[in-house]
């Protein structure tokens, strides 16, 4: 049976029933050397200040693309693939209409952002992300708390560092994540599992020369070492 001869059990049908309009809001956050974890904003070009980058869904478009395609025209970011975070849904969010907001996360390195600002977008603190419109405020403090539960036992799982790392750039990645100082033997402890020594040392550093660890694979065999 096609959608357009579709009845339900009352009769009715899908056109009968009134439907919101659906947008897509994006959270991408990164580290930045002077603002800690900081999250992307665009400048709204109807009205005044600034908001997370989205769009409203298109006929005939799934969700990424929506996503893709507000990150390109709106932040001129390019080859993310933002996961879903939440569905916010309050009727009363939006004061156009109603407009229920698929939202999206993200954490990119810094240089995926690098160059691209101009005076229609910026980097704020997480902790201090302006007046925004809507819920793009309850956005990004979803998205932190996301980002830190993802932290909280893995080492760096959106790689911003690269594929190579001593102890003390993890730590200091994962503390500039959760916005507060870590203990170390604590930290390492927890990390301990999942890293493996790549029989390498960090060149430049001062006093010992620093061990470089990689991500343990899940394909690799699970073993303690003493780190």
């Amino acid at each position: 049976m096609s959608q357009r001869n579709y009845r339900d059990a009352s009769g009715r049908s899908l056109s009968d029933y009134p439907g919101p309009s659906v947008a897509v809001d994006t959270a991408v956050l990164t580290l930045d050397t002077a603002l800690g974890l900081a999250v992307l904003e665009v400048r709204r070009p109807t009205g005044t200040g600034w908001a997370l980058p989205g769009t409203f869904l298109h006929e005939g478009e799934t969700l990424a693309d929506a996503v893709d395609r507000s990150l390109r025209m709106k932040a001129n970011v390019r080859g993310l693939h933002p996961r879903q975070l939440h569905v916010f849904d309050d009727p009363d969010r939006d004061d156009r209409g109603w407009v229920l907001s698929v939202a999206h996360v993200q954490v990119v390195r810094p240089e995926q952002l690098a160059a691209r600002f101009t005076d229609t977008t910026r980097l704020v603190p997480v902790h201090a992300p302006g007046r925004l419109p809507y819920d793009h405020v309850d956005i990004v403090a979803l998205a932190v708390d996301h980002v830190r539960s993802h932290y909280a036992d893995k080492p760096d799982p959106d790689r911003l560092l690269g594929d190579e790392f001593t102890l003390r750039e993890l730590r200091l990645a994962h503390e500039a994540i959760a916005g507060r100082a870590l203990q170390r033997d604590t930290f390492r402890r927890a990390m301990e599992p999942h890293l493996l020594a790549t029989g390498r040392t960090a060149i430049g550093t001062r006093g010992r020369p620093a061990e470089m660890f990689r991500r343990q694979t899940s394909a690799e065999p699970t073993h303690r070492r003493k780190l």
